[in-house]
């Protein structure tokens, strides 16, 4: 090693661990010089970009600001459309002139397209029986209304009537059948459409098939009509196809003046149809009516829950009953709609009322249910100091003394723990079963109908509970299981303050309103003093039961009760049966009397402790349930109950 001599010409040495490292240095420093240049040009063309952007958004602001002073350039910007105020400040298209319309009508299914628009198409198995109908505007061929007449059904015919009558002249009506629509088309209906143009109507038979386009009041557009060649079968599917002349829209312009209320008028008059005079340019029916005073009035601060849905016709004839009536106050209205429909929005924005739409939960009766809590919630968060709320639809009338039972009665649910709710509706109150406007009864069902509902009840026991969206029950139903009631009764009048119009409806059609509602009485006089209002707490109401039984006149019970002599005409005093009932739940010959009598046979109703009271023959009648009734002690020895068995079914 003495004799070692470097050699200067030699390469450092580099451990052979470090040599990679050394490498990978200086290449990463050489790769982040790279990227932060790119980096920089980059950002240097974002800056660019926006500069750009900015100086297209400024030149674009400056331009438009331009021809908006200039009118003939703001033709331009509105894309051809002339703005220009009329009914509801309408928008009036240069163009087009006409309108292109085609329909079909045929067995399983209806077509109606407007442009390359299909406004109608319903193709539902065994749904939506008989003629749609749609109503343009004349001058824009917006959609105004549809709707549905189930002519095979008795009396939707006269609906039909009705609402043609109401349809402003120059709209464009487009009718077309699905199904069968003639059964019980009457002469009155077809009367009509044959002078608003038809040729066909005349001709309609069963199952045929039927398309027609018509201008009210003007000439007939466009028909077509499928013969059915025989009963078991139905025309052929049939097709027109028109053009219609668009008039100038300030042709349909009215000029009611500058107000607020003109103001909502012209805003719904523009936007549909079918509501008759409201919408008329000389002689408009009124939206706005003058307040009823009450006195006394116990009901000033109850708020108002409307019930409603998609039937914006059935709202417009409630909403406009309601607010004509003795105490109507429209800060205490509000309309609650289940789904954003639009038309029914425009009709409580036309009374001045408050709307409120919400999403649907649920579907069929489950979505019904929803709809109500939601609005019994909303209700009572509106109006946090009030004790109760009353409950209407949209399908009822109600009686010029609706709110003055009420305000007779609305003490009574603060009073008497054993009450559940007051009711405006008798269900067992038909025309020839009632006759007392002043009488009150204790029943344990709850009729619903318009009625009272208090605020503890309903927070403290029903919203907790209220069936959830997938279970698909009624909600009244619900309320009347004794789970929920508790024992607990509701009040109702003899004569009921309100009646059932409606006859389309989730659980409603027209052969269900003929025979269940239509006959029932209804009050139609204000100011109506209730009798016995006190006794009809729980204690007081057992004596008055007591004192009537001890007085009445004992009916003869081997008669047949079915019999027209077996109850006497227009007796004063109280007459009294008693009937075979074993238990509470033995309805077996009370459902054959009802069936007699022609009262609500389709469940049990209207009883008090196995015990109803109602009028036959315009005589005071009360039937006695023996032995499921505590009022059984007072039933002679001699006396047998009557006893009606069920019919035999035919094998």
């Amino acid at each position: 090693m003495d004799n070692w001599i470097p050699n200067t010409n030699a390469k450092p040495f580099i451990p052979k661990r470090l040599r990679n490292s050394t490498k990978s240095t200086s290449s990463g420093i050489t790769e982040f010089s790279k990227r932060k240049c790119i980096s920089k040009i980059f950002q240097g063309g974002i800056v660019v970009v926006l500069i750009v952007t900015i100086v297209i958004n400024i030149t674009f602001i400056l331009e438009t600001s331009r021809k908006m002073n200039d009118p003939q350039k703001m033709d331009e910007v509105n894309g051809g459309f002339k703005g220009k105020e009329g009914r509801g400040n309408v928008v009036e298209m240069t163009k087009p002139k006409f309108l292109s319309v085609e329909v079909q009508s045929s067995k399983t299914s209806v077509v109606v397209k407007v442009g390359e628009t299909v406004i109608i198409q319903d193709e539902e198995f065994e749904k939506n029986r008989g003629i749609h109908i749609a109503v343009l505007n004349q001058a824009t061929g917006s959609v105004m209304s549809k709707n549905i007449f189930d002519t095979y059904s008795q009396h939707e015919d006269e609906a039909l009537l009705s609402y043609l009558k109401k349809i402003s002249n120059g709209r464009i009506i487009v009718f077309t059948i699905k199904d069968e629509a003639s059964f019980h088309l009457k002469s009155e209906a077809r009367q009509y459409l044959k002078e608003m143009g038809s040729e066909k109507i005349e001709n309609l038979a069963f199952r045929d098939t039927w398309a027609f386009i018509v201008k009210k009041g003007g000439r007939k557009i466009a028909e077509t009509h499928g013969k059915s060649p025989a009963l078991d079968s139905w025309g052929e599917k049939v097709t027109i196809q028109a053009t219609v002349d668009l008039v100038n829209i300030k042709d349909t312009e009215c000029h009611w003046g500058e107000t607020k209320i003109n103001q909502r008028r012209q805003t719904f008059c523009n936007k549909v149809e079918g509501y008759g005079d409201i919408c008329s340019c000389t002689h408009p029916d009124p939206v706005v009516f003058p307040q009823k005073k009450l006195i006394p009035n116990n009901i000033g601060k109850v708020p108002i829950v409307i019930i409603a849905s998609d039937r914006p016709h059935y709202l417009f004839r409630m909403l406009k009953n309601l607010l004509q009536i003795p105490g109507a106050d429209p800060k205490m209205i509000t309309v609650f709609i289940d789904g954003y429909f639009d038309e029914p929005l425009q009709v409580t924005k036309l009374f001045g009322l408050r709307g409120i739409q919400h999403t649907p939960l649920g579907v069929r009766n489950a979505r019904v249910s929803q709809h109500y809590k939601a609005s019994l919630t909303a209700t009572f968060n509106l109006y946090p100091e009030s004790k109760y709320a009353i409950i209407i639809e949209e399908d009822l009338d109600v009686s010029p003394d609706f709110l003055n039972y009420f305000s007779q009665t609305l003490h009574l649910l603060e009073e008497d723990e054993s009450l559940y709710c007051i009711s405006a509706w008798n269900d067992q109150g038909y025309n020839h079963s009632c006759k007392d406007e002043t009488l009150l009864y204790k029943v344990e069902t709850m009729p619903g109908l318009g009625w009272l509902l208090k605020r503890k009840l309903y927070k403290n026991e029903l919203e907790p509970q209220w069936p959830t969206p997938e279970k698909q029950w009624d909600w009244d139903m619900w309320m009347r299981t004794n789970m929920i009631r508790k024992d607990r009764e509701c009040i109702i009048p003899d004569i009921s303050r309100t009646y059932h119009f409606g006859s389309k409806g989730l659980n409603m059609n027209p052969y269900f309103q003929e025979v269940y509602f239509k006959k029932h009485s209804f009050l139609t006089k204000p100011n109506v003093k209730l009798k016995d209002v006190d006794r009809m707490k729980k204690d007081a109401y057992e004596e008055l039961i007591v004192e009537l039984i001890k007085s009445s006149a004992i009916l003869d019970h081997t008669l047949d009760p079915c019999k027209e002599n077996f109850i006497p005409h227009n007796q004063l005093e109280p007459h009294l049966m008693y009937i075979s009932m074993n238990i509470s739940t033995d309805y077996v010959t009370w459902k054959q009397l009802a069936k007699c009598y022609h009262l609500w046979d389709l469940d049990v109703r209207g009883f008090h402790k196995s015990m109803w009271r109602l009028f036959i023959n315009g005589t005071p009648v009360m039937m006695v349930g023996v032995p499921a009734s505590p009022y059984r002690v007072y039933k002679p020895e001699n006396i047998k109950p009557i006893y009606i068995p069920e019919p035999t079914k035919k094998t």
